[in-house]
């Protein structure tokens, strides 16, 4: 027998669905947390050092949580070649700007110390809100769409044409959601501004980071109550080729009120995402306003994760549907690569992720403490 052969094509494309959810949630709840103190940044801490404590705070794990975006990125190119394609074309301009913002980021914290006057640390200090807050901005935008389905089809040659444009991204189911991304966000910088620093910084944090919870808990609500009352879904009416070739255009599809909720109805242990989304964001609001920051921050991860799942829940088996021509819609079973690329992709995943995930602990286990103002003073020549 051959080796990838002991794992079926359609056990495959579900695991690499599955993985695919574990690299988003990984991005969101590791880099989340310093979006959302760069968010923070010009609010919570008001003078110099007190901003330099919370650049200091994130500086040194921010570029090992891109790793996830990393991972996410390239494991979509190579398990889900069509949704690559399709995605990546179709929100050129919106991923532009999510890079821009990334790439400004490590270039304000390395410029910012580098002259003293006020103002030319308050413009980096600005960039820094910017490069947290469009990222979370702009991903929540693009799952809004997503749920909406994006305007993309394929010619009989399988050519990819994508009929939008980026201002039509900008709707207003999709800004809610994108609002909804940055209320977690937010909750959960501050929850990491509470375990990491002291003072009037960490009461500022608390501050707004509750704010953010709350925000976070009704935009999710009603972002939730809008998608079943006005939102059609996508429903697959011809038999399912699970085991069959990925050509998206040998299906149909049709446009059903009320489809991304009937995953619930028949799976009801689906519902544990979105129980976690709310559960989540309502422990951090309970750990910030109780001074418990490693509570906080654990349940705002918790709702991070439960939100991201909770649209891959509703949506299964769809991952990216077709507004303009329902048939074209990527699903689990014809977007993926072949069945031998997932089966080597899966163990050079299970033995990378352990590793990945050890490091990042051992890290975080290090650098474990509060970041103190008077240390800052003493290392001006090391922090940020």
């Amino acid at each position: 027998m051959i080796l990838h052969q002991l794992i079926d094509y359609d056990t495959l494309r579900i695991i690499w669905w599955a993985l695919i959810g574990v690299l988003l949630v990984g991005f969101a709840v590791t880099d989340g947390f310093d979006l959302g103190s760069g968010i923070l940044l010009p609010f919570a801490a008001r003078t110099d050092l007190e901003r330099r404590v919370v650049i200091n705070s994130v500086g040194p794990v921010w570029e090992g949580n891109q790793v996830w975006l990393i991972l996410g990125g390239g494991a979509i190119f190579a398990a889900w070649p069509q949704l690559y394609a399709v995605s990546f074309s179709g929100f050129y301009l919106a991923m532009f700007v999510i890079l821009t913002a990334l790439i400004l980021r490590p270039v304000a914290f390395k410029f910012r110390s580098k002259r003293e006057e006020p103002q030319w640390r308050a413009r980096w200090d600005w960039v820094l809100f910017f490069s947290g807050f469009v990222p979370a901005l702009i991903c929540g935008v693009a799952v809004g769409n997503v749920l909406q389905g994006v305007p993309f089809r394929f010619a009989t040659d399988m050519h990819i044409h994508y009929d939008g444009s980026f201002f039509a991204l900008l709707n207003p189911f999709a800004l809610l959601c994108g609002l909804v991304s940055v209320a977690m966000m937010v909750a959960h910088g501050a929850a990491w501004l509470q375990l990491k620093t002291a003072g009037p910084v960490a009461e500022r944090a608390r501050l707004y980071g509750s704010v953010a919870a709350v925000a976070g808990i009704v935009l999710y609500a009603l972002a939730g109550v809008w998608m079943a009352s006005a939102i059609g879904g996508y429903r697959i009416t011809s038999a399912a080729q699970m085991t069959g070739p990925s050509n998206p255009l040998l299906k149909t599809v049709e446009l059903h009120a009320g489809a991304w909720l009937a995953n619930y109805a028949a799976h009801p242990w689906t519902m544990a995402a979105p129980a976690a989304g709310f559960a989540g964001l309502l422990g951090a609001l309970a750990g910030l306003l109780l001074r418990r920051p490693v509570l906080a921050l654990l349940a705002a991860a918790l709702g991070i994760a439960g939100i991201i799942l909770s649209v891959g829940a509703s949506m299964f088996p769809f991952i990216l549907p077709s507004s303009i021509d329902p048939r074209a819609s990527l699903t689990v079973w014809d977007a993926s690569s072949s069945h031998l690329t997932l089966f080597i992709m899966l163990v050079v995943t299970a033995i990378f992720i352990p590793i990945i995930v050890a490091y990042t602990t051992w890290v975080y286990h290090v650098l474990w403490g509060k970041v103190d103002e008077e240390a800052i003073r003493e290392e001006s020549g090391h922090a940020y």
